[in-house]
């Protein structure tokens, strides 16, 4: 007999969704919400300081990695939208969840590299793990379905953001 405190393990494949099928759940979990939420800071909120854009260098690796497109079908397929991203003359960064429940996928590029910023601080035995962070050279990068199952990982384990209360 099984434990009912464990839960049994997702068995099956996620279905795709059209993009038409990701904006009609959006907006019923918007409107169930009662949000006016935007899902991204417009221009004019924006500090005028503020690194709004990746620098010509880090955009190219981020383009050639494909990250931002796995990222975007990520955003839509499982959390229907209601992701943010940000970008930062240094990478990308996908938010999602509120209040105490902000969580992030830190994508940095360093040299040539992508470097993810993991849940964990020691290192995980993966010869791409440094403890805290997991660095992909171009070769690695390359390959999408390991950008994919890195990205299924940090979507299993993603960065909880620290309140500073």
């Amino acid at each position: 007999m099984s434990d009912p405190q464990t839960k049994g393990p997702i068995i099956g494949q996620g279905r795709g969704l059209y993009d038409e099928e990701a904006q009609a759940i959006q907006d019923m979990i918007l409107e169930a919400q009662g949000s006016s939420r935007q899902l991204s800071i417009p221009a004019a909120d924006l500090d005028a300081r503020a690194t709004t854009r990746m620098r010509p260098e880090v955009a190219r690796v981020v383009n050639e990695s494909h990250i931002r497109e796995l990222l975007e079908y990520f955003n839509r397929d499982f959390l229907y939208g209601m992701g943010r991203f940000d970008e930062y003359s240094e990478g990308l960064l996908l938010k999602w969840g509120d209040g105490y429940s902000r969580k992030h996928i830190w994508v940095t590029v360093k040299g040539d590299n992508l470097d993810f910023e993991t849940s964990h601080e020691r290192s995980c035995g993966q010869d791409y793990c440094t403890g805290g962070h997991h660095v992909y050279t171009p070769a690695q990068w390359h390959d999408i379905n390991l950008m994919n199952a890195e990205l299924a990982e940090q979507f299993r384990r993603p960065i909880y953001e620290r309140s500073d209360d």
